[in-house]
């Protein structure tokens, strides 16, 4: 911590605090700070330390401690003006906007306090001359608080009509306002349109567009733009995340997630913010804080989740349902203040509407994961639950409806025949007086087996029992068939085998005698091809021809069966689709890729032709892998869509994901990356909801993230890339994705502007990469850290990691990564340093480097041409370095003589660019121009001119030759070369001034 002993140094005591985060530390800091400044003697230091307090006051969640500040700088005003500089004098007047709506925000404050300071606000404003804009704004904000819609109205349309002046607010904060109650008057289309300026960077400031994001979660959501929505909450999070004095904003966040199905990842935010229940500074923000609490707390309580542990004021554990009770009445206590205050009901009301929304869409992925909380209920309870879904089923159940129901979603294959087998089961033991059929029961059975997978061989056989005592035979055999096959799922194949062998032979005779059908019959051969599979399945590598054949033999066996015998029975249609299935798999295991595909088209074809389309996605999915095999894109992605579009609602969760995930890596592929991104978002999504978050959903976010990248969607991106590294390992996933996707996060960060947190990530991914047998990664990496922490103002650091790139640069034989490492390093220097010996050595070692990479080349033109435009670079950038480096406070020869060294360089650069040909011309011209300027400022003007008009000749030839063109189309850039052309016009009007003179 600098010590203050003069005014200087109090400034740069209050400039280093203002850089530090919102809080108490940064509040507490400019407490000392005033109290130095007083020691000083000076009357502006102490008020430049009161509104430094003042400010830093404003952007903390300590805004009540704003008013006496303000008061004593007010006091001081009025009694010595003069003391008071055209700053500070400014500032006074500008923070009267901040006094009004910080009384407003502060219950304790009376009204008519307010609305006195409000007329004191606009007397000293009429005094000192300034438009009445941010006075009727000031006033609006009163009359919109109290609900004074009328006055809010009027004050809104004369704030509108007032000129804009100093003292209004920034663009940003303006268009924000105005869009705000807009949207409070139900005109969420207008009010995006005036935030649109806001959003797109046009007009941004402290808080914005932070606040705008914010607030324009609802209205999108309410028009029906969830995905805009989406990307509002990635991107505006990332920006309130770590400023205290946004609660307000951060509770729309909150409220966001509750309105939009992500419960978890509002929990994950309050879990962030204990403080904010409870901070007293703003009361108001404090309120909305609250009152979105209640409202995701009673979400919860909605979904089942009442009694689960959620994050709350520290002190204590909570439950949802404690924390929406006390959440709840803590904010009607203040909103009863507000009102109290105000004497209207309008705060009570706003806050209660506030927690009784309703969601606006089902879900909406996010593309991070949280972890979603799950119901406790205790055993008992679910009891009760199960007992009264009985008991409301036999009140008004017609159990042969029922029977006659569940029958037909058997016989045609529909997924919630086993559901409807147990419905029957339970009905019928709850109803006194009732015996099922014989028939009934050994279906119950059946399905009941079904329904257990690999645990149902012994209700299997229960079944078979049944059926035989009904007098169906062949039934018989078909469900004990399928016991043997489940006991074949749970790995015992051989016993399997022996198990079938007996139904086998006897269905085969019992159809033979006329004593069974098919269907019967085709049950038993498919639970023997499935066993025969089952061993397909287990081998490891090529399978060998006996297993191989066997099994084919059985499947073929069945479609001679009941191949054209299918006629409307769903089932013997299935059973087809799955035996051209087997034969695919076979295929495929043989080697027979293309074969394979045919078949499982032709599969999955079937099944969708019998009315039973979900049975077909496993079969597009194997197709789509294949296809993908064999180079065939388009029908890969045809596949995979139909995989999707046949699971449609029956689709497993995790299927769900893997299948989006496919896509998303196949649209990405030929550069769809917007729906390659939608893919990716829904495969995470599934994956989470499938419980798969930490695998199968990281590698999911992991890509998503990746293709927000390829679209620019930085903010969005850095989310979704944290998100994923939180489960993201090398022993799951590997490490080359761990690398990857911090490199991509670094990417990110330095495109936010977050230079130090893109080092780091740069750094780590660097760490892992330096361990791989092949360092062109390590050697990227730590190039691209280095330029981080250069823009972190890291200057030391920077230099080392230039020099560690470097060094692996040269290992490599990447003279070109060395010479752009050499480079950095030397405007290092001058920068940090202002070390020009150490700069202008650093690069001549690059211009050697190239000229000894340059002969090393030998006949390789295409290396020869690349080395030559990186000297050319050198060239050009040791001229710029060294006209940059000639010291202002030096002797005048100093100054020339420094000014014709760089100019020198900049005639070695045009003389290796003219090498390049016609490829070279914008670089040429360019180092021309420069050369020429120089030219200017070592008053010599004839060679200046002479300079812009070789440019311009260059110009003028290649717009003759054709050479200018659109970019991309493998000529010149034309934008380029207009901007020489305009350039070289201005230096030559330079050159000739002194002429006309």
């Amino acid at each position: 911590m600098s010590e203050i002993t003069d005014f200087d140094s109090l400034r740069r005591a209050m400039a280093e605090n203002g850089e530090q985060p919102e809080g108490p530390a940064r509040n507490a800091r400019a407490e000392q700070l005033l109290a130095e400044a007083e020691k000083l003697k000076i009357p502006l230091a102490v008020i430049e330390a009161l509104g430094h307090q003042l400010k830093v006051y404003n952007y903390s969640s300590e805004k009540a401690k704003m008013f006496v500040p303000f008061a004593r700088l007010l006091r001081m005003w009025d009694e010595r003006p003069e003391d008071f500089d055209a700053y500070e004098t400014h500032s006074l007047h500008w923070v009267f906007k901040w006094m009004s709506a910080g009384m407003l925000d502060q219950p304790h404050v009376p009204l008519a306090s307010v609305e006195k300071w409000l007329g004191e606000m606009e007397h000293r404003y009429r005094l000192a001359g300034h438009s009445e804009r941010a006075v009727r704004s000031a006033e609006f904000s009163v009359a919109a608080h109290v609900g004074d819609v009328a006055r809010a109205e009027r004050a809104f349309a004369s704030w509108l009509a007032a000129d804009r002046d100093t003292m209004a607010d920034c663009h940003a904060c303006e268009l924000h306002g105005q869009g705000w109650w807009r949207a409070q008057r139900g005109r969420d289309t207008e009010a995006l349109e005036l935030w649109a300026p806001v959003l797109e960077g046009e007009y941004t400031c402290a808080h914005e567009p932070h606040g705008v994001l914010a607030s324009s979660l609802l209205p999108l959501l309410r028009l029906g733009r969830p995905d805009e929505a989406r990307a509002h909450h990635l991107r505006g999070f990332r920006l309130v995340r770590s400023m205290e004095s946004m609660r307000g904003a951060y509770a729309a966040h909150v409220e966001f997630c509750a309105l939009t199905g992500n419960e978890a990842r509002g929990l994950e935010l309050l879990a962030e913010r204990p403080a904010y229940f409870t901070d007293e500074g703003h009361p108001r923000s404090k309120l909305e804080f609250l009152s979105v609490v209640v409202l995701l707390m009673g979400r919860l309580g909605e979904l089942g989740l009442g009694g689960e542990r959620v994050p709350g004021a520290a002190g204590r554990e909570w439950t949802a349902d404690e924390l929406a009770a006390h959440a709840r009445a803590e904010a009607l206590a203040l909103a009863a203040r507000f009102d109290e205050r105000n004497g209207t009901e309008h705060v009570s009301e706003r806050a209660r509407a506030r927690m009784a929304q309703r969601p606006l869409v089902e879900r909406l992925p996010l593309g991070v994961r949280a972890s979603r909380p799950t119901s406790a209920a205790p055993a008992p309870v679910l009891a009760a639950a199960a007992s009264a879904e009985a008991a409301g089923e036999v009140a008004d159940a017609d159990l042969p409806a029922l029977i006659d129901e569940a029958r037909r979603l058997s016989d045609t294959l529909r997924p919630h025949a086993v559901e409807a087998w147990a419905r029957v089961a339970r009905v019928a033991a709850a109803t006194e007086d009732v015996e099922l059929a014989v028939r009934d029961r050994a279906e119950i059975a059946d399905h009941e087996a079904i329904g257990l997978g690999p645990r149902g061989a012994e209700a299997f056989e229960r079944a078979a029992g049944l059926y035989a005592q009904a007098g169906d035979l062949g039934e018989a055999l078909a469900a004990r068939a399928r016991a043997a096959y489940v006991r074949a799922l749970g790995g015992e194949v051989d016993e399997a085998l022996a198990a079938v062998a007996e139904p086998y032979d006897r269905i085969l005779a019992l159809y033979a005698e006329g004593g069974t059908e098919v269907p019967q019959a085709a049950g038993v051969l498919m639970a023997r091809a499935r066993i025969l599979m089952r061993r397909v399945h287990e081998a490891e590598g090529p399978v060998s021809e006996p297993v191989g054949t066997a099994a084919e033999s059985a499947v073929r066996e069945l479609l001679a069966l009941v191949d054209g015998r299918a006629g409307d029975d769903v089932r013997l249609a299935a059973r087809v689709a799955e035996g051209h299935a087997m034969l695919a798999e076979l295929a495929t295991r043989s080697g027979e890729a293309e074969t394979g595909a045919e078949l499982f088209a032709r599969a999955a074809a079937e099944f969708v032709e019998a009315g039973v389309p979900w049975f077909a996605v496993e079969y597009e999915a194997r197709l789509a892998a294949l296809a993908h095999e064999l180079g065939d894109m388009a029908e890969a992605e045809r596949a995979l869509r139909a995989a999707l579009e046949h699971g449609g609602p029956f689709l497993e969760a995790i299927g769900r994901a893997q299948l989006h995930l496919q896509l998303a890596e196949v649209v990405g592929g030929r550069g769809e990356a917007e729906e390659a991104a939608e893919h990716a978002l829904e495969s995470a999504h599934w994956a989470d909801e499938a419980g798969a978050g930490p695998t199968f959903g990281a590698w999911a976010r992991h890509q998503l993230g990746g293709y927000l990248v390829r679209l620019g969607r930085w903010a969005e991106a850095a989310e979704v890339l944290e998100s994923a590294l939180t489960d993201l390992s090398a022993e799951t996933h590997g490490d080359g994705a761990v690398v990857q996707t911090q490199w991509w996060l670094g990417d990110c960060l330095s495109e936010l502007g977050e230079h130090r947190d893109a080092a780091e990530r740069r750094l780590q991914a660097a760490e892992i990469a330096r361990h791989w047998p092949e360092q062109h990664d390590h050697a990227t990496l730590a190039h691209l850290a280095a330029e981080s922490l250069g823009h972190a103002g890291l200057h030391t650091e920077a230099d080392r990691a230039y020099a560690r790139a470097g060094e692996l640069w040269r290992d490599l034989g990447n003279v070109r990564g060395l010479i752009r490492a050499l480079r950095a390093r030397a405007w290092l220097a001058l920068r940090a340093e202002r070390d020009t010996d150490v700069a202008r050595a650093l690069m001549t070692s690059a211009v050697e480097e190239c000229a000894d990479a340059f002969d090393a080349a030998g006949d390789d033109e295409e290396a020869r041409l690349r080395l030559i435009a990186e000297l050319g670079d050198t060239h050009r950038q040791f001229g710029d370095l060294l006209a940059r480096s000639a010291a202002e406070d030096a002797d005048d020869d100093a100054i020339r003589a420094t000014l014709d060294e760089a100019l020198s360089q900049m005639s070695e650069a045009v003389a290796v660019f003219v090498a390049l040909g016609e490829s070279g011309l914008p670089a040429r011209t360019g180092a021309e121009l420069a050369a020429g300027w120089l030219e200017c400022d070592l008053g010599r003007p004839a060679q200046a001119a002479a300079r812009a008009r070789a440019v311009l000749r260059s110009c003028a030839d290649a717009a003759v030759d054709g050479l200018e063109g659109d970019e991309g189309d493998g000529r010149v850039d034309g934008e380029t070369m207009r901007a020489r052309r305009a350039e070289a016009e201005q230096l030559l009007q330079a050159a000739e001034e002194p002429r006309d003179r």
